[in-house]
């Protein structure tokens, strides 16, 4: 009987989006095919401590009892590949091990590159986009421009510091009033699941809205609205030679797909597969494939489109590395549309990341010069 892999699933996080991901995870954990997988719940609560256990989900989900539980880490140490007790000496330490990490953390320390970054020093596997990859994809503003570059449509928009609008509020202002005008969105530029963002109508919202999303990010990211936009999704998949899925369409309950419109009240619809020409559709699937290259992104990424009517103008929104992984979300159900299941997506993306990780591995991290130059 072949040997189970070890996966340890990882939800929680010190992100806006700590309960989003609790609710991912438990989706991904009851999908994940027992016959093949031994899985590691591994839970970060908001404040940052590493609980791995059983009951490690359930208690993040009370808010109580977290402290019965030994604290863990994952120490940067590729000797170790695992998670060690912290309050054990290293003696004494057995590490858990970890075949492949599935981090299924949406926002801030999880999905914009500082995990990832943990992952490789421990030289674990690890299901989704790099360093690079989740750094600029969490970045709005980074991506947006890197999107340009690429030649991929995104809409116009304005960004700054929200020190510089302290210090020159009315230049910030009078730049955004020309150039975009009214309605606007306001966004923090390094968050997901609509945490802090608003839709500005005057200069009175515009300032509560910048004032919000300052809240949660340094950078602020200031967008013309597309009206009678029509909010288009796509799922990407693979490395170096990744497919899309077929689109799917958001139809939210609230002016605009918040955070209550994706998760609270129910209401919002998904349309999938989205009614759409044939040539809008390959625009799509064509855009959302260049933007995961050219992001340098890996496994994943579900790419949010705003269709301008009645042009049928195509703008990307944005890329997500670790989109939703709830019941109701689109990653999952897009790809379910295009015909692989839910248990057939996971075993995929563990897979893609075994395969990243054994290329990367042969690479030399070790150089030998010609004189040991270094000692003198």
């Amino acid at each position: 009987m072949a040997k189970k892999i070890r996966v340890g699933v990882i939800f929680g996080g010190r992100s806006a989006e700590h309960e989003v991901s609790l609710v991912s995870a438990a989706s991904v954990i009851s999908a994940l095919d027992k016959k093949k997988y031994e899985i590691l719940p591994i839970g970060i609560t908001p404040e940052g401590r590493w609980l791995s256990s059983s009951e490690a989900l359930s208690l993040l989900k009370e808010r109580s009892n977290i402290e019965s539980l030994p604290e863990h880490i994952l120490v940067p140490d590729p000797r170790k590949q695992g998670l060690v007790e912290l309050h054990q000496s290293a003696a004494d330490s057995v590490p858990e091990r970890i075949d492949v990490a599935f981090p299924v953390l949406h926002g801030t320390y999880g999905e914009d590159g500082t995990i990832q970054g943990l992952f490789e020093l421990a030289d674990i596997p690890y299901v989704g986009a790099g360093v690079l990859g989740s750094a600029v994809g969490m970045d709005k503003v980074i991506q947006k421009q890197l999107l340009r570059q690429a030649g991929i449509p995104v809409v116009e928009d304005e960004w700054f510091l929200m020190q510089e609008f302290e210090k020159s509020t009315k230049k910030i202002i009078g730049a955004i009033e020309r150039r975009l005008g009214y309605p606007c969105f306001v966004k923090p530029a390094n968050l997901g699941s609509s945490v802090g963002i608003s839709k500005a109508h005057h200069r009175r919202e515009l300032v509560k809205a910048i004032r919000l999303a300052g809240e949660y990010d340094v950078k602020i990211l200031v967008e013309r609205a597309v009206e009678h936009a029509r909010e288009i999704e796509c799922s990407v998949l693979g490395d170096d030679d990744p497919i899309a899925s077929v689109p799917g369409e958001i139809i939210p309950s609230n002016e605009f797909y918040d955070y209550d419109a994706k998760y609270v009240d129910g209401k919002s619809k998904a349309v999938i597969p989205a009614r759409l020409p044939k040539a809008v559709v390959r625009k799509v699937q064509r855009y959302a494939i260049g933007c995961f290259k050219a992001l340098d992104c890996a496994g994943m990424g579900r790419v949010d489109f705003l269709l301008e009517q009645p042009t049928n103008t195509v703008y990307v929104n944005e890329l997500n590395t670790i989109p939703g992984f709830t019941s109701i979300s689109m990653y999952p159900k897009l790809w379910q549309a295009s015909g692989m299941s839910y248990s057939e997506l996971l075993d995929r993306l563990i897979q893609l990341a075994l395969e990243r990780h054994r290329v990367r591995s042969v690479l030399k991290t070790t150089f030998q010069p010609k004189s040991d130059w270094y000692k003198s």
